[in-house]
């Protein structure tokens, strides 16, 4: 699997915890896992480990989005351009593997997929205030 499609995954179980509580989402870890059919051992693990610390440095990440997103705190954003935002702002800081352009670019990219007409406007300004 690609990154582009495991950064994919990574967001539409990242958005899962929106709406579920800390002790639901290994059932809908699980679920979302099986849905995917048969993947390699390895991506399971690229996905579980991503999603698992992002979720761990929440309140970190919120509290550094919040720093720089002028007049639209994490509580006022919708859930789709939060979640990608969360995403890539773990990238920009935490993950070494991807070049922060790439990070901008494929959170713009799932913010057209999934998100409104403003989301990547909006998501591309947040990022590049982050980085």
């Amino acid at each position: 699997m690609g990154r582009r499609e495991l950064r994919e995954h990574i967001f539409r179980l990242l958005f899962r915890t929106e709406f579920h509580s800390e002790a639901e989402m290994t059932e809908q870890e699980d679920f979302y896992l099986a849905y995917l059919g048969e993947i390699s051992d390895e991506d399971r693990a690229y996905i579980q480990g991503k999603v698992n610390a992002i979720i761990e440095k929440k309140a970190e990440l919120d509290g550094r989005i919040n720093a720089v997103a002028d007049k639209w705190k994490t509580e006022r954003m919708t859930k789709v351009d939060l979640t990608i935002i969360r995403l890539a702002s773990y990238e920009i800081i935490y993950d070494e593997e991807v070049p922060v352009g790439v990070a901008i670019n494929e959170a713009v990219e799932l913010a057209k997929r999934y998100g409104t007409d403003q989301s990547p406007s909006f998501v591309n300004a947040v990022l590049a205030k982050l980085a």
